[in-house]
């Protein structure tokens, strides 16, 4: 008896779209197409733009899955075009609100590498309003007004009627004492 496509796993399904069997694709598309709008959701403001990014990585999945390696888990290959896509669009973009809350996201994201597992990441995402609410004034402010706010380091130097020099610096501990303080939550301690 032929087992349905859509009981195949992961692997035996990339199989069979790798030798053009369309049903396997789209049988890949409906099983992973909600963790890649996720993954889009949780990082971009908007919900028409995360389905665009969703469905440009399913592009690429279409044009490159003949060169997919199958010793390869699925998902983390379509996590590793998630990842690609959301660069990319993060370059074409001008300095926008959703831009800046997307690179600092992203930051957060290369430092601990969380590879497969999508739930670390919603585990940092908890975390950053937490860990923000423990810095300084000027520091959050900075890290808020730049990343979310989308302003540029100059007016924020003026804003707090600081030097450019001091208040990059300034935000560059802020990123790192966010950095240390979701380390030190994930680790299962208590930031300071």
């Amino acid at each position: 008896m032929v087992q349905p496509i859509e009981q195949l796993d992961d692997a035996a399904l990339a199989s069979k779209a790798k030798r053009g069997d369309r049903a396997a694709f789209a049988a890949i598309y409906a099983r992973h197409y909600g963790l890649s709008f996720g993954y889009f959701r949780a990082r971009v403001l908007d919900n028409h733009l995360a389905e665009d990014l969703a469905q440009e990585v399913f592009l690429r999945v279409f044009d490159a899955i003949g060169r997919f390696d199958t010793d390869l888990r699925l998902q983390s290959w379509l996590m590793g075009i998630c990842r690609n896509v959301l660069r990319e669009h993060v370059r074409k973009q001008m300095r926008r609100r959703e831009v800046g809350w997307t690179e600092l996201c992203l930051e957060l994201e290369d430092m601990f590498n969380p590879g497969d597992d999508e739930s670390m990441f919603d585990d940092i995402l908890h975390l950053v309003p937490v860990c923000m609410s423990k810095l300084s004034e000027p520091s959050a402010n900075s890290i808020r007004w730049h990343y979310m706010g989308g302003m540029k380091v100059q007016k924020i130097a003026d804003k707090l009627d600081r030097t450019l020099g001091a208040v990059k610096v300034l935000m560059v501990r802020a990123r790192q004492a966010l950095k240390r303080c979701i380390k030190t939550h994930l680790e299962g301690g208590s930031s300071k």
